[in-house]
């Protein structure tokens, strides 16, 4: 049996390590992205706990709780996957560093 390298569903060398680069490329740029998001939600926990500590016994203790709920309705053009990003960003702010 003999097989045509340029049968379809058969990628040359060239399309392959083209394809290669690009996934290479597109990986990276997600690294980077999640390391950015990294930064930026430790930076937002860091906020929330400066106001929670700021606002504690305070009338603000209400704006700040009525804020945390509004960051549910910020999340919806997600769906149901953007509620459990809006929650688990209001459960890593409540928590403490050890």
């Amino acid at each position: 049996m003999t097989v045509q390298l340029d049968s379809p569903g058969i990628a040359s060398v060239g399309e392959a390590s083209s394809t290669e680069a690009e996934l290479g490329e597109l990986f990276e740029q997600i690294r980077e992205l999640d390391a950015q998001l990294l930064a930026v939600i430790k930076r937002r926990s860091e906020l929330v706990q400066r106001v929670g500590a700021s606002a504690k016994g305070t009338d603000a203790s209400r704006e700040a709780q009525s804020e945390e709920m509004a960051v549910l309705g910020r999340f919806d053009e997600l769906g149901a996957d953007g509620s459990t990003i809006a929650m688990t960003l209001l459960r890593l702010g409540r928590t403490r560093k050890a």
